[in-house]
């Protein structure tokens, strides 16, 4: 990327696809302040008017759902497949915010001394999305259709090599906002980020993508004192208890460690086996993985860096049972559905985030040892617990597994009727449901005297 060019590339063919200008100072500010104008009329919107432009972004979503799933494969290599359905669930998060929204906001009354007094939500004004590549759709209406629910303007940095979905998630917003400059994508370096952030007319800042970036985001955000929300990276463990349906559970266990090719931070990323179902478990799971098709990483420092981490872990002890090896003389950035098995807690197939279609087997000795493996990081996205015993897998997913999100039987996944974030090094606050929504709000209270 040149200083003054974005440059796309398609991973699975290596060729470029589009330069982009980046904006100029000047250009920047003028974004910034037609949004922070736009969003003064925003804010006042009835309830009746908002929930019409979410339906129309609805509709807008699901009319161009083949067309935006096309881009993202040509951008950053997701099967067309999955990316009709990301951009589905985007449509179907705007259709659920103009069903809740007003239950959401309306004002909760609390019986004190007073004549009236009670807590109202208002908008904080503009938020500054930074959003990654993996998921360029629903990351960016995961944030931006509650923070425009809430009365808030929003502006879009997206990664540079998905600048194209950036441009269409304007495309989308602005074809169904009365006020279009309510959301205006930044075609921008990451470099440029800390000037939007210091800038007055920004407010808030929702970032999504690794810890080692969130750190800085989240140190420029408190130095100019703006709120800030952080999901960042992860290392999901799921808990393989003996009592398990082990067929199910390594079904499950491969899905979410190859959805999006591996590449999403609430993946699946370590599996940890009590040791005597761990063999079988290894076999189906490697039977499962080998029967999921993927499509190339989004770029070659990413297959790199996750190569780099497998022969690194392999070097340490752990075995190589599927994979693990770039295909030569293959155009794009493709990597194997790749197994590791006893893997230990020193390597970094555990100590890290896996970006990519990697799992990390590791033998647990009991139950208890099990639940110790899976908090042994410093991540804390999500988790999950396979048992045939109900009772102790939501007692186990309740109290001793350590994560925003921990289910049971199933895969992690988000969804806009729950609060999806994490804890420890995956971040702070909560997007989605209506805890998403009222992060960007003015939490005022109002007390009316006699």
């Amino acid at each position: 990327m040149m200083a003054d060019i974005i440059t796309t590339i398609n991973p699975e063919t290596e060729e470029v696809l589009e330069r982009y200008p980046v904006l100029k100072d000047s250009e920047i500010e003028e974004k910034i302040n037609t949004t922070y104008e736009a969003q003064k009329i925003g804010r006042n919107f009835s309830i009746g008017e908002k929930k019409k432009i979410l339906q129309k972004i609805a509709q807008e979503l699901n009319a161009n759902k083949n067309d935006l799933a096309l881009l993202a494969q040509k951008e950053m290599g997701k099967p067309i497949e999955q990316g009709i359905s990301e951009v589905e669930k985007c449509a179907t998060t705007a259709n659920y915010y103009a069903t809740n929204m007003e239950q959401f906001l309306s004002p909760e009354f609390i019986t004190t001394e007073a004549k009236k007094s009670y807590v109202c939500f208002e908008p904080l004004g503009t938020v500054l999305a930074v959003m990654p590549w993996n998921f360029p759709f629903w990351q960016s209406f995961r944030c931006a259709l509650p923070a425009i629910s809430a009365g808030n303007a929003v502006l879009l940095k997206h990664a540079s090599n998905v600048t194209g979905c950036a441009l269409a998630c304007e495309k989308i917003l602005q074809a169904s906002l009365p006020e279009k400059n309510l959301f205006q994508a930044l075609v921008i370096p990451s470099t440029k980020v800390n000037f939007v952030i210091a800038h007055p007319k920004t407010h808030a800042i929702s970032f999504t993508g690794s810890t080692e970036v969130g750190k800085k985001i989240a140190s420029q955000a408190g130095e100019h004192l703006k709120k800030s929300v952080l999901e960042l990276g992860g290392s999901d463990a799921y808990v393989v208890l003996k009592d398990a349906d082990i067929e199910e559970a390594a079904k499950f266990c491969a899905i979410s460690r190859l959805i999006n090719s591996g590449q999403s931070c609430i993946a699946a990323k370590r599996f940890i086996v009590e040791k005597e179902i761990y063999d079988q478990f290894v076999s189906l799971l490697i039977e499962n993985m080998k029967n999921i098709s993927l499509g190339p990483l989004a770029r070659a420092d990413l297959r790199n860096d996750l190569h780099q981490q497998v022969e690194k872990s392999i070097k340490q002890g752990a075995k190589l049972l599927l994979g693990g090896m770039i295909p030569e003389n293959k155009k794009g950035y493709f990597y194997p559905a790749t197994v590791l098995g006893e893997v230990q807690p020193n390597m970094p197939a555990f100590q890290e985030e896996l970006f990519g279609p990697v799992a990390a087997v590791i033998k647990a000795i009991s139950e208890e040892n099990a639940i110790e493996l899976a908090n042994q990081s410093s991540f804390g996205l999500g988790a999950a617990v396979f048992t045939k015993d109900l009772l102790k897998g939501e007692n186990i997913a309740r109290h001793k597994l350590f994560a925003g999100s921990c289910f049971v039987n199933t895969f992690v996944r988000s969804d806009p009727r729950l609060p999806f974030g994490g804890i420890k090094f995956s971040g702070f606050g909560r997007e989605l449901s209506h805890y998403g929504l009222k992060e960007f709000v003015n939490i005022k209270t109002v007390y009316v005297h006699e």
